[in-house]
């Protein structure tokens, strides 16, 4: 069952989640070093298993869009596993799905509605798994809700990251709760093209998984 929870209720655009938690968009390109910078090689067997994991989704997503749960076993998933998420000293927990709609307001739109589902590693990454239905939604739509989650940091003296995707767009965040809080993102990066940005991703949440280890 989806839960409509009070997050979302509040925090429906970047505007909201900016003003409720006095929070802005930083001007700061040293802020978020971590999506380019002094990234950890990936080795070949890794390629070869990303190459997979990218045929996969292909094969898959050629059927029609694809749901949560299918993105969470073709995408989510594989990525967290082969970026070493799944072992220590990192532990998993869940978060409550909850629903978000955009243009409800407008008459003339389609009404468009998403499912997130969150997944939280040791309070300093939040991944955030999004499900569209009727149509596409950008992975960029599910950005306010997981800033929001990212706030409930319990350690705002350390920065903390996320990675929000749908599939077809991945996008990572970090947040810097120290002072006035500020965020960045990354770029958005597809296994769609032919070159596959799987290797980028991983060579990324490497970086994230080191960054969060030394911190």
């Amino acid at each position: 069952m989806v839960l409509k929870t009070a997050i979302t209720d509040a925090v429906k655009t970047l505007a909201d989640a900016e003003t409720r938690f006095q929070l802005r968009r930083t001007e700061d390109e040293r802020l978020f070093t971590e999506w380019y910078e002094n990234l950890p090689e990936i080795s070949d067997p890794e390629k070869t298993d990303l190459d997979l994991i990218r045929r996969r989704y292909i094969y898959h997503l050629a059927d029609g869009s694809l749901t949560e749960g299918t993105v969470t076993l073709l995408m989510g998933s594989p990525l967290l596993e082969k970026a070493g998420f799944y072992d220590p000293p990192f532990k998993m927990r869940g978060e409550a799905s909850v629903e978000i709609v955009l243009d409800e307001d407008d008459e003339d739109a389609e009404i468009r509605r998403g499912r997130i589902d969150v997944l939280v590693v040791q309070n300093r990454f939040w991944v955030t798994l999004l499900e569209s239905k009727r149509t596409t939604i950008s992975a960029m739509s599910a950005l306010p809700q997981t800033l929001a989650y990212m706030m409930a940091n319990p350690h705002p003296d350390k920065p903390v990251f996320g990675m929000v995707t749908n599939g077809n767009e991945i996008i990572f965040v970090k947040l810097s709760g120290q002072g006035m809080p500020q965020y960045d993102v990354s770029d958005i990066f597809s296994p769609v093209p032919l070159r596959n940005r799987l290797y980028d991703v991983m060579r990324i949440l490497k970086g994230i998984g080191q960054a969060i280890s030394q911190g």
